[in-house]
């Protein structure tokens, strides 16, 4: 009966669904592309008449598909997605971004920007308006594009100016300029939308300080790191820091951008410039948030052989020692530390290996760990001994000074 044809047919789709699943899970791409096959086939052959629920499962599937199988070919991938285009137009604009994302990724830059200039051209009634955002994002990828097309132009002109006769720089000239109002346009666009477009901003602002308007950039990136309206995002902080680098601004401009970036990603790389600014600052609380911003990041596993970071720390920590003022500021960061830092920092098996790739390395936590654990602590122990051994001056009087101070790490450790 029809009835029992249909129930059949739903579950010979639901098993051939679990076998594709069941192969792209175990990279089988060639299996899972024979039951894609299948599938489609089936859909096809009962569902003549009736719209195909499934279309999006089947271009989902047949990217992934298309991506990772050994057979596979750019041309068959722009004929797959050419299909896809057609199979419904809630989704055309979504089919082609991510057809315009497969071919910048292999570098058919020109296919890309004749794409995305047939997606900006497209009109469906309604469905237009609905797809707006879509839509931006097809002109923001075009604008990227111009962006590319600027920056080559640019480099040929900056390279070779000297080179070209005055007709063939006048065009060169000429062809930039138009690359940056088409590139611009669009780019100032996408990046007044709450979200991340860091690619974007970072690209409008290039033009913009190549073309000397820097009032604009400025306003741009305070805009997309401090608006309300925008999700946090640390990269934003980290390229208003280096513009405002750039533009050789006020200290307090500096501190006041790397300050957000710690609280968002305390294990940034910059927060070794944030520490050294505060550093020098005249300021007690600007110190005190220092040494917080060098612990803060060795925490992280990524800084543990930092050998700048562990600098940083151990001539803070020098200072304060021989001065012995605000040692409470040191005694507050270890409390919290002291359960897991020695098995994380200073065991024995580190300070070998330590020693063994990285002397300076190993000299600088050696202070550290002798400071906060004393000199009976086996990182110190075994690093003093060996800079000793090996008759190295400057470990001799490391050695020295943690012996001196041996009372310290005792008022510290409590």
């Amino acid at each position: 009966s029809s009835h029992e044809h249909k129930l059949n047919f739903k579950k010979s789709k639901e098993a051939c669904l679990s076998y594709i699943q069941d192969a792209m899970l175990q990279k089988q791409w060639k299996r899972a592309a024979e039951f894609l096959t299948s599938y489609v086939e089936s859909l096809e052959k009962d569902y003549s008449r009736e719209p195909i629920g499934p279309s999006e499962m089947i271009w989902r599937i047949g990217t992934e598909i298309l991506c990772h199988h050994s057979d596979s070919s750019m041309k068959e991938f722009n004929c797959f997605m050419e299909q896809m285009k057609t199979l419904g137009v809630k989704r055309y604009l979504k089919v082609c971004l991510e057809h315009i994302y497969h071919l910048l990724c292999n570098g058919q830059i020109d296919e890309a920007y004749q794409n995305l200039s047939l997606a900006e051209s497209w009109r469906f009634g309604e469905q237009t308006a609905i797809q707006d955002k879509e839509m931006k994002l097809i002109q923001a990828y075009r604008g990227l594009l111009d962006y590319y097309s600027w920056s080559k132009q640019k480099n040929i002109l900056l390279e070779h100016g000297k080179c070209l006769d005055g007709f063939a720089d006048l065009s060169v000239e000429q062809e930039m300029h138009s690359c940056f109002r088409k590139a611009a346009v669009n780019l100032k666009e996408i990046i007044k939308i709450p979200g991340v477009w860091d690619v974007f901003v970072k690209c409008y602002v290039d033009l913009l300080e190549f073309y000397g308007d820097h009032n604009e950039a400025c306003q741009v990136l305070n805009e997309y790191a401090y608006n309300s309206k925008f999700p946090a995002n640390p990269n934003a902080h980290v390229y208003l820091y280096h513009f405002l680098k750039r533009q050789g601004e006020s200290k307090k401009s500096l501190v006041s951008a790397l300050k957000i970036l710690h609280d968002l990603v305390p294990s940034h790389e910059l927060m070794i410039d944030f520490n050294t600014m505060l550093q020098k600052s005249k300021k007690r609380k600007k110190r005190r948030l220092g040494l917080e911003v060098i612990f803060a990041a060795l925490d992280y596993a990524g800084w543990k052989e930092n050998v700048k970071a562990w600098s940083c720390l151990a001539r803070q920590v020098k200072q304060i020692v021989i001065s012995e003022k605000h040692l409470d500021w040191i005694k507050q960061e270890w409390n919290s530390r002291k359960d897991w830092w020695p098995a994380f920092h200073f065991s024995r098996y580190l300070a070998k290996r330590n020693w063994q790739e990285n002397k300076s390395l190993s000299y600088e936590k050696a202070l550290v760990a002798g400071i906060f654990l004393g000199k009976d602590c086996k990182y110190f122990k075994y690093v003093s001994h060996q800079g000793c051994k090996a008759q190295v001056k400057r470990f001799r009087i490391l050695k020295k000074f943690v012996n001196r101070h041996n009372p310290v790490y005792l008022r510290i450790s409590g």
